[in-house]
């Protein structure tokens, strides 16, 4: 694994730790989550991928308009 710097200000990274310490992690813990996930290759977005194309076959039969689209 690779070590890298970022420069940041001190009261982001402060607020930064905390919100990690809260969800259970370190601040270097969830920056490689988040790295991987920015860089599209967290462990959901692989398996959203491969959903897509598993299902890739699936028709509507037809095109739908954005209001029956968005009827919840």
């Amino acid at each position: 694994m690779k070590k890298i710097t970022f420069s940041a200000d001190e009261e982001i990274i402060e607020k930064a730790k905390l919100a990690a310490r809260v969800q259970g992690k370190t601040l270097n813990t969830a920056f490689r989550e988040w790295l991987a996930e920015f860089t599209g290759l967290s462990g959901s977005a692989k398996k959203a991928e491969r959903l897509m194309k598993r299902l890739g076959h699936v028709k509507a039969g037809r095109c739908f308009i954005r209001d029956e689209m968005n009827v919840r």
